[in-house]
């Protein structure tokens, strides 16, 4: 390509094509005023006019579309704003569901052991929390108490008051409230307590260690 040709395309050439036909323009419709005004002198639109329309041509232009892009981006948020907002919770649920899936993998008999195991280690606490989820598990295996991830230990209560007997459970699920809510200290003692209430439900007579 020439630089002749080069310089026809440009946009300082465009541009000053742009100006002049928006000059032209305007004195066309000048000129139609013109029969109707004996001798006027003939209108010529100077230099500066015509930049000074361009450049408001040019802001009104820019101005409407940021106007525009604002409408477009409040309309996206009010359809899927809500969306984006709660993405942290809908992780957070996903993360809790398979956990939850995780823990009914869990059999009876592993939770029973993994109990037994902690209490020779010492460590009461996950020693009766096991008994815990052994409880919830059995529940969960003969249908009483599917596992659902939003069940919380007062729902859990309220299922088992119509067992017989239900003190052991209510003990348990007492006991879980105190690991997960309080600093009480699990004593060797109270293990023991929730080792003969997991006995007492556990109508195959297995028993916890």
């Amino acid at each position: 390509m020439s630089a002749e040709a080069f310089e026809k395309t440009n946009w300082g050439w465009q541009w000053q094509q742009l100006q002049q036909r928006v000059g032209e323009w305007l004195e066309l419709q000048f000129s139609q005023f013109k029969p109707n005004i004996p001798d006027a002198p003939a209108v010529s639109l100077p230099s500066w006019l015509g930049d000074l329309l361009w450049r408001l041509l040019q802001g009104t232009f820019w101005l409407m579309l940021v106007l525009l892009v604002a409408w477009v981006g409040w309309q996206l948020w009010e359809l899927w704003g809500h969306s984006v907002t709660a993405f942290p919770s809908l992780w957070r649920n996903r993360v809790a569901k398979s956990t939850a899936t995780k823990v009914t993998e869990v059999t009876v008999s592993e939770w029973l052991k993994r109990s037994q195991v902690f209490q020779r280690q010492g460590n009461y606490r996950e020693a009766c929390r096991c008994l815990y989820m052994a409880m919830l598990q059995r529940l969960n295996d003969t249908g009483i108490a599917p596992h659902q991830p939003s069940r919380t230990d007062g729902e859990y209560q309220q299922v088992v008051q119509v067992l017989e007997p239900n003190q052991p459970y209510e003990l348990l699920l007492t006991t879980h409230k105190r690991l997960c809510f309080g600093n009480a200290e699990i004593t060797p003692e109270v293990f023991d307590e929730c080792q003969q209430a997991y006995r007492e439900i556990n109508v195959d007579g297995s028993q916890a260690g």
